[in-house]
């Protein structure tokens, strides 16, 4: 079964890893999709290309050969149908992650293909973990190494350096 990994994953974290891993054990092709939302061009601390690379990164360090990286815009459904997929795979951290992803699957169950929706449960020491809180702590300076992969530890010392 191929099932699709949609996220923004600005940046990777090591709950977003987690999910893709457990995915990659149960399903025989996961595409982690990077979500290209032209509203929030300029909000973005890494492009959607270096998004995807980074996860390429940590995909390949962890010898992951059923996970794929790709990007998309628009809707997810209509993605899901160009790809061929009926499943999305959703982690979820608290109850008020599945009651915005309760809508969304119902609301993708009635476009496209009507792809189902299956959630994974984050692990418990993840589940703390966000994208946002990633960016305010390495923006500080803080070490953010043990709650995001090596690829993402290097991408954003290379970015918050540089000084873009």
């Amino acid at each position: 079964m191929h099932v699709v990994y949609p996220g923004s994953f600005d940046p990777l974290h090591n709950g977003h890893f987690d999910v893709i891993q457990r995915a990659s054990r149960h399903f025989a092709k996961v595409t982690v999709a990077v979500l290209e939302n032209p509203s929030k061009r300029g909000l973005w601390l890494f492009s959607p290309h270096e998004r995807v690379e980074i996860i390429r990164q940590a995909v390949g360090a962890a010898r992951l050969t059923n996970v794929e990286v790709d990007t998309f815009t628009g809707l997810l459904a209509d993605y899901m149908k160009q790809v061929n997929s009926k499943v999305i795979v959703k982690g979820l951290r608290a109850v008020s992650d599945y009651e915005n992803e309760l809508q969304m699957a119902h609301l993708n169950r009635q476009y496209g293909n009507h792809p189902e929706t299956f959630f994974i449960m984050a692990a418990t020491r993840w589940s703390f973990v966000s994208s946002t809180m990633i960016k305010e702590i390495a923006r500080y300076g803080g070490d953010v190494s043990k709650l995001v992969p090596p690829a993402t530890v290097a991408a954003l010392r290379a970015k918050l350096n540089s000084g873009e």
